[in-house]
This record gives C-alpha cells, sequence and structure tokens, in this order.
C-alpha cells in the first residue's frame, strides 16, 4: 500500500511504485472520478500524437495542402 501527503496548496506527489505500475510520464493527464461513497478513482490519460493519427479522416475528402489549411 502506498501512502502520499497533500500540501497547503492542494499538491501531492504521486508515489513512485504508483507511477511505475501506471507508466507515468511528464505529462501525462490524470482522471480522477468522486463515486457518491468517497472512493476516489484516478485513471491516466495517455495519448501520443500518433494515437491521433487519422482522427479526422473522412472518406472522400480530398487532403488539403499546408498553404490552403493557411487561407
Amino acid at each position: 500500500m502506498s501512502f502520499a501527503t497533500m500540501t497547503s496548496k492542494g499538491q501531492t506527489t504521486i508515489p513512485k511504485d504508483i507511477r511505475d505500475g501506471l507508466g507515468l510520464k511528464p505529462q501525462d493527464r490524470l482522471h480522477f472520478t468522486l463515486l457518491p461513497d468517497g472512493t476516489v478513482i484516478m485513471r491516466a490519460k495517455k495519448r501520443s500524437l500518433g494515437d491521433l493519427y487519422g482522427a479526422l479522416h473522412k472518406p472522400g475528402r480530398k487532403p488539403l495542402s499546408i498553404g490552403d489549411m493557411k487561407r
């Protein structure tokens, strides 16, 4: 079991074994969900630019050049 202490500014450090277990890196985002019984669920939201490749693709749409995008 891991413990952390909150500072007067509301900041805390995630214990190393938890960071390592989740594979957390600097700039990873964390999502917290508070359940009615007081339980908190923390999820790591880790996405790279590679994960977004093709997300805006629409079949049949003509690709735009960078020059067209800037206009």
